[in-house]
């Protein structure tokens, strides 16, 4: 009795990892290749706003090495990616008050030497629509690229806004607290 009672749990928990890279809908793959270097899906977290708890969007953190220490992937110097992707419609300036917050939020320098930076993030941003995607993508030596529905926006080469952006979702004041431990692969409340 006992080995088919083990048996069964495997083959639980087998088909409860297949199912981790999906959220509100979301799939989002195990494992990426960028710059040469094999990513895997840390974790994946869903953006929610207002009291009336409306999704916005699902965002997953691509790391070289699985962690749940946002300080010690915040500081890495190792190839990373946040992938998001939109579930609902989001304007221009939704988006542009997002950084703003983001980054006075969560900025691992004064938000001043980073201004040149965001304002050139912000002129990137477009009117998101439902399924859009945005990556931030973070290569050493050559900085955060910037690609929206896979087109390439631009590369901020910066190792302090590098920092920062990523702090965004793991620092101090992230959109929420369930995105963060979601993206850090905290599992918790509208894990689907």
């Amino acid at each position: 009795r006992h080995p088919i009672a083990f048996a069964f749990l495997l083959l639980s928990l087998a088909v409860g990892s297949a199912s981790a890279g999906k959220k509100a809908g979301v799939t989002m793959p195990d494992t990426i290749t960028v710059a040469n270097k094999r990513l895997t899906l840390n974790g994946m977290g869903l953006r929610e706003a207002t009291s009336l708890k409306v999704d916005v969007y699902v965002a997953g953190l691509y790391v070289e090495k699985v962690s749940s220490n946002p300080q010690a992937i915040v500081a890495s110097d190792t190839v990373k990616q946040i992938a998001m992707r939109f579930v609902r419609n989001v304007g221009h300036g939704d988006i542009v008050k997002a950084w703003n917050e983001g980054f006075k939020g969560n900025a691992t320098v004064p938000v001043a030497k980073l201004e040149p930076y965001v304002d050139r993030l912000e002129a990137w941003m477009p009117n998101f629509a439902e399924g859009d995607t945005l990556t931030f993508t973070y290569v050493p030596g050559n900085g955060v690229s910037v690609d929206v529905n896979g087109k390439r926006k631009g590369v901020i080469n910066d190792a302090d806004f590098a920092r920062s952006v990523f702090n965004i979702w793991l620092g101090p004041k992230p959109p929420t607290g369930a995105l963060k431990k979601g993206m850090l692969g905290n599992h918790g409340r509208g894990d689907v």
